[in-house]
C-alpha cells in the first residue's frame, strides 16, 4: 500500500475518534496538508505533513507509516509522528486554566466547583447586614413623612 485517504488515516491513528468525524472536519476544511484544504478523499503518502486543527490548537503530523484498520493506542507512533510546536500546547493549557473566567454567555449552568468559588466570593461576610444602629437608622419617620409630602 503506497496511498490511503486521509480521513481513513486520521481515523485509524486515533486523531478522531470516528471517521465520520474525521470526514466533517475535512469538509470544514480543519485538515491541511501544505497550507491547502483537503477533502476527505485525498490520498496521503509516507512523508506528507498534515495540520489537524482542532481549536483552539493546531496539531501538526508526519505521516510515517500507513495501516488498513484502526490501531491500539500502544501502536500509533509506528503509524504518525508528532510535531505540533510547544507554544500550541501551551496554548491549550492556557484554555484549560481559563475556563471558569472565559465562561460565555449560553454555555450552560456553572460546575459544582464553579459554583463553589461563587459561593465563597459571595460569602457572608460581604453582605452582613445586622451591623445598622438600631437607634441610629438610616431612613427615619421624618424622612418617610418628607416623602409622602412630595408626591
Amino acid at each position: 500500500m503506497t496511498e490511503m485517504r486521509i480521513d481513513k488515516w486520521l481515523w485509524a491513528t486515533r486523531v478522531f475518534k470516528t471517521r465520520s468525524l474525521a470526514t466533517d472536519q475535512c469538509k470544514l476544511g480543519r485538515v491541511t496538508i501544505k497550507g491547502m484544504n483537503v477533502k476527505p478523499s485525498h490520498n496521503i503518502k509516507v512523508g506528507d505533513v498534515i495540520e489537524v486543527r482542532k481549536p483552539p490548537i493546531t496539531f501538526t503530523f508526519e505521516v510515517v507509516g500507513l495501516l488498513n484498520n484502526r490501531v491500539g493506542a500502544k501502536l500509533v507512533p509506528n503509524y504518525l509522528k508528532n510535531l505540533t510546536p510547544d507554544d500550541q500546547y501551551k496554548i491549550l493549557e492556557m484554555a484549560r486554566i481559563g475556563g471558569f473566567v472565559r465562561r460565555q454567555k449560553g454555555m450552560g449552568r456553572p460546575t459544582k466547583k464553579e459554583g463553589r468559588e461563587m459561593a465563597a466570593f459571595a460569602d457572608e461576610a460581604f453582605f452582613d447586614f445586622d451591623d445598622f444602629d438600631d437607634e441610629n437608622p438610616l431612613w427615619t419617620e421624618e424622612d418617610e413623612a418628607q416623602l409622602e409630602s412630595q408626591r
